[in-house]
């Protein structure tokens, strides 16, 4: 079995499981975002009244943090008082971000388990060694009352990532290249495990990077295999044991794909979709509006680094407004304690609190008909951060940067 099949057969308490076969899986971690206030709507719906395991239950005030209307400041006070009844076990308020980047930080994304969130980029967790995935509210509510989420064992791809990757190119920059040569629909359902040199080479923020981009090609969860940099890692993170599993040598995967990137250049997703990918020297000098660096995908301590270092000293280009949004109070916290904060707020740039914000087109950083963005984050379809007559194209955190700068699209590599 692959170690993702094995995760799936110890949920079920079964000892072996095959493609396509339905299991009923105990869930570790259950997530429920401010989205999502139906899920407690369909929880008493289903006439459940007690959280099964509460102390397993998350609630995550990130997508509207904090509340900019009195809809959304509603929800929220409705969640908080389902937690005090209920007696959940994490309640993560305005204050903490993203609900990825916050289970890292605290060391509840943990490998062998099985994180279910109500956010399709819950993919991210595959980083550790987990088996992540998204549902709906309905699926999570069944999860609030039962424990447990049916699920059906995926096909499961591998992609090796070889080569030397070239200064001035990002975890971001090869796994928009990998969408852009596979398209969007061609990991539905299916599990993405990132393998080779490149991938163990990357740190956990990029590998974090790589995993939640696999949604973007339909993956239904993402994977790679835990190693002394992820053990490092849970050193200083992990709040309990963990079970790393690994893949049978024996495995037969659906299909296993070989990226080499060697010779790879920055690369952009151009609007409006994000398997539409070019190589960035394509679009130099394009103006932009609006440069953001921030969500689940690019709102890391690394990726305000990076954008530090080709800012340090330096000014923004004055017609351009640079957003930047840590991915939880933890990363803002430590930008704050490296100077890496005060270098980016100098430089002109706006600091958001910690959470989704504009990422998902609701308040902070909205763009305007006509105008143009250059985003470290993991969607470009019209309307997703504003209105549906704005550009937006994806790219790597130095990219975002050095657009800043420069008030237009440039390559990053003459800044680091």
């Amino acid at each position: 079995m692959h170690a993702l099949e094995k995760i799936l057969a110890e949920k079920a308490g079964k000892s072996s499981v095959t493609t396509g076969e339905i299991v009923n899986c105990t869930v570790d971690k259950a997530g429920i975002n401010d989205l999502y206030l139906q899920t407690v709507r369909s929880f008493y719906e289903i006439n459940a009244t007690r959280v099964a395991l509460p102390e397993r239950v998350i609630m995550f005030m990130d997508h509207y943090a904090p509340a900019s209307t009195s809809i959304q400041a509603d929800n929220q006070k409705q969640f908080r008082e389902f937690c005090r009844k209920q007696h959940t076990g994490w309640l993560m308020d305005v204050n903490e971000g993203v609900c990825h980047q916050v289970m890292a930080d605290k060391g509840l994304s943990l490998p062998g388990e099985l994180v279910v969130i109500t956010d399709s980029h819950t993919t991210t967790h595959g980083a550790f060694g987990a088996f992540g995935t998204g549902v709906g509210a309905t699926d999570m509510a069944t999860i609030l009352a039962t424990g447990k989420l049916w699920l059906r064992v995926p096909d499961i791809i591998r992609i090796t990532v070889e080569g030397n990757l070239p200064k001035g190119v990002y975890a971001k920059d090869v796994v928009l290249h990998i969408i852009g040569s596979l398209g969007a629909d061609y990991g539905v359902y299916m599990g993405i495990e990132f393998a080779g040199p490149v991938v163990e080479g990357f740190s956990i923020s990029e590998r974090m990077a790589l995993c939640n981009m696999s949604t973007e090609m339909g993956a239904k969860t993402a994977y790679i295999q835990p190693d002394a940099v992820t053990l490092a890692f849970l050193e200083g993170h992990a709040s309990s044991g963990y079970a790393i599993m690994t893949t049978d040598s024996d495995f037969k995967y659906a299909e296993e794909l070989r990226f080499d990137v060697s010779e790879l250049t920055p690369r952009l997703a151009v609007p409006s979709s994000v398997d539409t990918v070019a190589p960035l020297q394509e679009y130099l000098n394009r103006p932009v509006d609006q440069a953001y660096l921030g969500s689940c995908t690019g709102g890391r301590l690394e990726d305000l680094a990076v954008a530090a270092s080709i800012l340090k000293g330096r000014r923004i280009a004055p017609h351009t407004r640079f957003l930047v949004v840590p991915s939880s109070k933890k990363v803002l916290l430590d930008a704050a304690n490296t100077g890496i904060l005060q270098t980016l707020v100098e430089a002109g740039a706006t600091f958001v609190t910690p959470s989704c914000a504009a990422c998902l087109g609701t308040h902070q950083g909205l763009l305007a008909a006509g105008e143009t963005c250059i985003s470290a984050t993991n969607r470009n379809f019209p309307g997703r951060m504003g209105s549906t007559e704005a550009d937006i194209f994806l790219a790597s955190p130095a990219s975002v940067a050095a657009a800043a700068l420069e008030g237009k699209i440039v390559d990053p590599r003459a800044y680091l």
